[in-house]
């Protein structure tokens, strides 16, 4: 078999004892026509199949699995612009970063649908691609026709998840028509076929108005010239009930004088959607008392070599989780649950507008030296909001430090999808008594975590707390 291929069509022969194929094609600006011709013997069939020209659609894509929808922060490229594959064409903003969008095609940007500033769901298109010149009015046209159609009626495929980094929204080409006069294959729903054969109609001469032209049971029965069955007929939705001023009015109090409503942000947005989903976790809480002379110290040893707090109290927690992975287990269908296979710290980080849980992966297995390192790149990508996906979305246990600004204790509401998290109190000289009676003076901190109840227990996150709490007060173990 011999095939030669260019930018939009295949050519091929196929030789064999029985029959030769081949088809020719011709190409309009606007249509293009495939035409088979087959010379076999008497049987033969001619088919011709019509596809209309490859203007593609840009869609919004999926950048992390909790979003929905995405903001325009800039189009890299202008209208009419040549494009390349794998170059970036757009920046979207997530509900966790900004990302650069790449096109899969050659072409043209024939048409921007979402302008800077404006959001689309995902799934949406948000921009047209044209394969050549000639194309760029027709995509135009088809783009200004999208704008003045309502957004309920356009139906949008959607993109596949994202698996790799820059995202790269999906372009997919316009449907294909194909038109045979050829022997075709009935599609038809099993009670269709049974209808018809007891109606004795010939289920070849049904059209279909099911999917993909997909024969139904009320079609056989339209063309049998009977009133379909109430079964084949969905019993429309009951009205929705009136909305009275007073419902709308009573359960929001009025707002101040000169106060100003602020919509959610994308992160905002996020952060809000995962806070309440939370709720439907059944948690607890467990505190514990952790005297930090002997990490204090080593941090003032290892701090000029630019090792920070943080990765010592994330070295800490990996190093603990290795011997209680209950505590690093997850829940996300409420019917079983899943030992993780690798203990990734995702540590809280306040940034402009928001909230970002950056992941250390793998924390108890890397070099404090490098994990330190590793921390330092998040945080700035983090405060950029150029982080990936999978460096904030693959956390399985979390922690989260408010001891810089002198807080001694406080709660931390659980992530979906995990199985704890850890809250940390600042630092302060505490008076204590040691077994014997005897007071003294020691550098203390309160470390509280909520768990999920549903897998981890009381007994399980006291042990869990124990061996964090020795291996920080002999903390010589962290810098192997």
């Amino acid at each position: 078999m011999a095939v030669s291929s260019s930018s939009f069509l295949s050519t091929a022969s196929l030789t064999n004892s029985k029959s030769n194929i081949s088809f020719a094609s011709s190409v309009s600006p606007s249509l293009r026509s495939v035409v088979f011709r087959s010379t076999t013997p008497a049987t033969s069939h001619r088919r011709s199949m019509t596809v209309r020209s490859k203007i593609r659609e840009i869609f919004m894509p999926a950048l992390s699995s909790t979003m929905t929808e995405g903001k325009i922060v800039s189009w890299i490229k202008t209208e009419g612009e040549k494009l390349a594959k794998g170059e970036s064409v757009v920046v979207v903003e997530s509900d966790k970063a900004d990302m650069d969008v790449e096109t899969f095609y050659d072409g043209y940007l024939a048409a921007i649908v979402v302008g800077e500033g404006e959001t689309a769901p995902v799934g949406a298109a948000i921009g047209l691609l044209a394969e050549t010149e000639a194309e760029i009015e027709e995509a135009k046209s088809k783009a200004a026709s999208k704008s003045s159609s309502s957004v309920a009626e356009a139906v949008v495929p959607s993109p596949p998840p994202v698996t790799s980094s820059p995202a790269s929204a999906i372009a997919q080409p316009a449907p294909v028509t194909a038109v045979s006069d050829g022997p075709r294959k009935t599609v038809a729903t099993p009670y269709a076929k049974k209808l018809a054969k007891q109606h004795k109609v010939d289920i070849e001469s049904v059209a279909g108005t099911g999917p993909f032209g997909r024969i139904t049971a009320s079609d056989v029965e339209t063309a049998a010239g009977i009133a379909p069955s109430k079964s084949s007929i969905a019993p429309p939705p009951p009205p929705p009930p009136p909305v009275t001023a007073k419902a709308t009015t009573t359960n929001l109090p009025p707002l101040l004088p000169d106060s100003s409503i602020v919509p959610f942000t994308a992160m905002q947005s996020a952060v809000s959607k995962n806070m309440i989903e939370s709720l439907s976790v059944p948690t607890f809480r467990v505190g514990y008392p952790v005297n930090t002379d002997a990490l204090d110290a080593l941090y003032e040893k290892v701090k000029p070599k630019g090792v920070t707090m943080t990765a010592l109290l994330a070295k800490a927690a990996g190093m603990a989780l290795a011997q209680h992975p209950v505590v690093n287990a997850s829940c996300k269908d409420g019917k079983s649950f899943s030992y993780n296979s690798s203990i990734n710290i995702a540590v809280a980080v306040a940034i402009n507008g928001g909230l970002i849980t950056p992941v250390l992966q793998d924390a108890d297995k890397l070099d404090l030296y490098l994990l330190s390192q590793k921390w330092k790149e998040l945080v700035g990508k983090a405060r950029s909001k150029q982080l990936q996906p999978h460096e904030y979305n693959s956390g399985t246990f979390t922690l989260s430090n408010l001891g810089m600004f002198g807080v001694d204790r406080f709660d931390a509401i659980l992530p979906p999808g995990q199985g704890a998290i850890m809250a940390v109190g600042a630092s302060k000289p505490t008076v204590v008594a040691d077994k014997d009676g005897f007071f003294s003076v020691k550098n203390t901190m309160l470390v509280n975590v909520t768990a999920d109840h549903r897998i981890v227990y009381g007994a399980d996150l006291a042990a869990f707390l124990q061996t964090f709490a020795k291996i920080i007060e002999n903390p010589d173990s962290l810098t192997l």
